[in-house]
């Protein structure tokens, strides 16, 4: 029988592990057991020219298929390039495992040797090292089974001299889905149900505030059907975009984002139930969204504080569908029904909103950005995935797109980092394989990793790339303007994006005016390949939450 090295078993296992997709930067540490995957295993690897894209293009295809998405890097250098994306995916609770090559064990001294466990554990990401191969499928098991049922990124440390020593087993390995948990829904306490619903016979204009908890949960349903009974309003925090469109009885997003007209109805709101959403800063306004209410949060982990923030009033500790079903239940028992804020004229008012209606004047050969979001909203198919970054133009992008089911909207932006939007847009797209994925994102933020281009060409990826060209960075210059600094330091021009896209073999064109994007979509549509528009827009015109975070409007 032929001897199989550490690398074969640790190929197999992940391949046990439905490891379908590669996302890899290689080097000495990692090289071997990544050529394997591809070579031997049949595993899709798509290698990213810098290691943050590569762990984040693994947290776009988990954010767009479910399932666990897997990244390698090398050590040293390659590991501590990714500890933005690692972030990222902690906070954004997305389910991760990095096959992180190491130093060398038994070297007295490596270059590129540093303790990753204190820096894995900064993230927030769970850190394995593998240290024995009679531990090492035990600690890969662990790794898939950590991400999946706490929903973060693992860091799974492997020596490189332990992966090309000789495995002294026969090869097996159980996958973590013979043992993972099967998924549960905690149930509400019966007596919090009963003061929750005391609350709601209570109140006058209610308004119901989801979040992702609610949306992973399938609370859909439920929620609207609560809304219905109690008379409230329907409102979801930024990462629940989409997950009511359609509803006549929605505000769409809660908190910063929120429009003039949904503000005015959470001022005088006297309960919110927020359902799977943290109850934190953006969501609330800095706290200030609802000061005439009561709160009562639904959350699988409520928080008495959190962000500095007093959550609620009331507490229950449930999933999200399990608690709005209980809750119904309940309220049918106790001859419950409310018609709250659902009276006059709201469903009009809430037809006739605008996320922001404030005319500006527009430079020349420029073109208004919020009204750009407008047209791309016209021209890419509901079906379509959206990604944003962050930045200034992310606001724009969330608030003026809709129409689409919650599941089709991306926001990589749970640590307020730049250079995220491409690569996970990467990643999104190479778990879609539909060509159906487009990213809109600034030029500050695609300029921090525009060498992946190269790497949507290379592998043939389909996608449709938005760039609101400001010639800066937009978050920054509008902030100087607010407070009248000049705002050079923050202004670099505008780089001719159109043809570095070319350059890289994609398709592009320079937009300078508005009508454009219909033709331009269906010049996409036509194509095999990826597209690059880049837009230039008027520097001048502030998103409305910059107008009232940072300028002062009302």
């Amino acid at each position: 029988m032929k001897t199989m090295k550490v690398t074969d078993v640790l190929a197999q296992a992940f391949k046990a592990e439905g490891v379908e997709v590669l996302y890899a930067l290689m080097g000495d540490a990692n090289m071997y057991w990544a050529a394997k995957m591809a070579d031997e295993y049949g595993v899709q690897v798509i290698h990213a020219r810098h290691e943050h894209c590569a762990a984040a293009m693994a947290d776009g295809y988990a954010r767009a298929t479910g399932k666990v998405g897997v990244a390698t890097t090398t050590c040293g250098p390659g590991f501590t390039q990714i500890m933005t994306a690692l972030t990222i995916a902690a906070r954004g609770n997305v389910p991760m495992v990095v096959f992180a090559g190491d130093a060398p064990m038994g070297a007295a001294w490596y270059l590129q040797q540093i303790d990753m466990a204190p820096l894995t554990l900064a993230t927030g990401a769970h850190y394995i090292p593998v240290r024995s191969i009679d531990r090492m499928l035990d600690n890969v098991r662990e790794a898939f089974q950590v991400a999946q049922v706490e929903r973060r990124p693992v860091v799974l440390s492997i020596p490189m001299d332990l992966q090309a020593q000789d495995y002294p087993y026969m090869a097996d390995y159980m996958p973590s889905a013979d043992i993972v948990p099967a998924a549960q829904r905690p149930v509400p306490d019966p007596v919090i149900v009963d003061r929750l619903i005391d609350m709601i016979e209570a109140a006058e204009k209610p308004i119901i505030l989801a979040g992702r908890g609610a949306l992973r949960s399938g609370a859909k349903d439920a929620l609207e059907e609560l809304a219905e009974k109690s008379g409230a309003l329907l409102a979801t925090s930024l990462f629940g975009k989409g997950l009511f469109d359609g509803n006549p009885y929605a505000l769409d997003i809660a908190g910063a984002f929120a429009s003039d007209f949904a503000r005015e109805r959470f001022a005088e709101s006297d309960l919110v139930i927020g359902v799977g959403a943290g109850l934190g800063h953006y969501t609330t306004e800095g706290g200030y969204l609802y000061p005439m209410a009561q709160v009562a949060q639904i959350d699988v982990n409520p928080r008495g504080l959190w962000q500095g923030l007093r959550t609620a009033d009331l507490h229950v500790r449930a999933d999200a569908k399990a608690a709005a079903e209980a809750i119904l239940k309940r309220m049918g028992e106790r001859g419950v029904a409310k018609s709250g804020f659902r009276t006059g004229d709201i469903v009009a008012e809430i037809a006739a909103d605008s996320p922001d209606s404030k005319e500006f004047p527009v430079q020349a050969n420029m073109v208004d950005p919020r009204k750009m979001v407008l047209e791309l909203d016209k021209a890419i198919p509901k079906d379509w995935d959206i990604v944003v970054g962050g930045g200034h133009y992310f606001s724009m992008a969330m608030t003026h797109m809709t129409g689409r089911p919650a599941d089709k909207y991306h926001v990589v932006n749970d640590f307020g980092a730049i250079g995220s939007g491409l690569p996970a847009a990467i990643g999104i797209a190479t778990a879609r394989n539909d060509g159906k994925v487009a990213l809109i994102e600034g030029d500050g933020s695609l300029l921090m990793h525009i060498q992946e281009l190269e790497t949507i060409q290379r592998h043939g990826v389909k996608m449709l790339i938005n760039i609101m060209n400001d010639g800066g960075y937009g978050a920054e210059f509008h902030k100087f303007r607010a407070r009248n600094i000049e705002p050079g330091q923050a202004i670099h021009g505008r780089a001719d994006l159109a043809a570095t896209a070319s350059g890289f073999g994609l398709r592009s064109a320079t937009v300078t005016q508005m009508g454009k994007m219909p033709a331009l979509f269906a010049e996409h549509e036509r194509a095999n390949t990826a597209t690059l528009w880049d837009v230039h827009t008027d520097d001048l015109i502030p998103s409305r939450a910059y107008r009232r975070v940072h300028y002062g409007e009302a």
